[in-house]
């Protein structure tokens, strides 16, 4: 007998728009229907789509402000002991600690730890390197507009089986606070706020 076949797991429902400003419409009215997870794809940023997803501000900003200050206080530490305190050299009479020349080193440092911390973090906090989704449309970054409801991780009776109580009124809470996800729904629905097609998307990896 042969292996059965795998049936292909559910991602989500995705719904593709005309342009930014009905994405925008959409996304407005998906946030209220209070689904637990919804993703937006475009082909550039849209200003103020983040706000109607309800996405919390990211921090990228802020690890790039602590890695700046972290190249500065380096580049100070550096140049004040290899100067002041380890090989001291007496320069036209100049002090020791002739902090104008160093400008260009606090400034170097500064901007190469800002600049390496930041595209380190983006990587992470995007998921980078991708091998678990795939693409589901190539024309998403050229002229494509695409609002996508996911299919929420449920746990199959067997694993609640083996949770404790506690773990399964909490995951139960958790489940109730969100519309609950059904895909002819979720299609119907995507479709009465303007999409103008609508499909499922399954599950796939890029190696798969």
């Amino acid at each position: 007998m042969g292996n059965p076949v795998k049936q292909p797991k559910l991602a989500g429902v995705v719904g593709f728009f005309d342009s930014a400003s009905s994405l925008m419409e959409a996304t407005k009215k998906v946030k209220a229907a209070n689904y637990e997870s919804f993703d937006c794809f475009t082909p550039y940023p849209v200003h103020g789509l983040e706000k109607a997803q309800g996405l919390k501000r990211s921090p990228l900003p802020f690890v790039t402000l602590g890695a700046g200050l972290t190249g500065f206080m380096t580049a100070m530490l550096l140049q004040g002991w290899t100067s002041v305190i380890d090989w001291p050299l007496n320069v036209g009479g100049k002090p020791l600690w002739s902090w104008p020349a160093f400008v260009p080193i606090f400034f170097e440092l500064t901007i190469l730890f800002a600049g390496l911390c930041t595209v380190g973090a983006m990587f992470l906090l995007n998921g980078f390197p991708n091998t678990k989704k795939r693409a589901f449309d190539n024309n998403i970054t050229r002229d494509r507009f695409a609002l996508m409801i996911d299919a929420p991780a449920l746990k199959s009776a067997e694993e609640l089986h083996e949770m404790d109580d506690a773990d399964v009124v909490k995951y139960q809470a958790r489940l109730a606070k969100f519309k609950a996800f059904e895909e002819s729904e979720a299609k119907t629905y995507l479709s009465s706020v303007g999409a103008h097609e609508v499909k499922s998307v399954e599950a796939r990896g890029w190696f798969e």
